[in-house]
């Protein structure tokens, strides 16, 4: 491409679509998105956890087996290049959660802050190599103590994992 500025557009692109990519992954339980938009040898520093992201990994597993509902909207996106393939990125969060925690309790809680990311480009790809999150609110909520039937009532359908959402019955089989 000749021109730097066109392939920065691109690049920046790549880089917004990776984090969608990674809520799609975390509300969906949709293991291969949320793969996809960390390198295998990223670091991840994410509340409790800090370490290597194959071990955040295992912590969102565990997560996803007792059935949480996640929902994660990401707002501003600022992004900038700093060399040698790799770009500076920081991405406000708002994230509503609600599950059951090991210890068998459900909580609900409402999240929200900024992913400050370095991301790195391989060959042709953007993923983030280095996530720190950085909390700004949290604010503990009292769960609802009627089922999802009778909240939603005849909103349907309602949200799911993967492969069971909606958006899998159009989506390409790419996640």
């Amino acid at each position: 491409m000749s021109d730097p500025r066109l392939e920065a557009l691109f690049d920046k692109e790549a880089i917004r679509d990776c984090i969608h990519r990674y809520c799609r992954g975390i509300d969906r339980a949709d293991e291969a998105a949320l793969l996809s938009s960390y390198w295998p040898d990223a670091h991840d520093s994410h509340g409790a956890y800090d370490g290597p992201v194959s071990g955040f990994f295992e912590q969102v597993r565990a997560t996803w087996a007792r059935g949480p509902r996640n929902i994660h909207n990401v707002g501003n996106i600022l992004i900038e290049f700093i060399g040698n393939g790799q770009a500076a990125v920081e991405t406000y969060f708002i994230a509503y959660q609600r599950g059951t925690g090991p210890d068998g309790v459900e909580r609900q809680v409402l999240l929200c802050g900024r992913y400050c990311d370095l991301f790195e480009k391989r060959k042709d790809e953007w993923r983030v190599l280095k996530r720190t999150v950085v909390y700004d609110w949290v604010d503990h909520q009292q769960p609802p103590s009627e089922g999802e039937a009778e909240r939603f009532g005849p909103r349907t359908p309602i949200g799911g994992d993967h492969p069971d959402d909606p958006i899998y019955a159009i989506w390409p089989t790419r996640s």
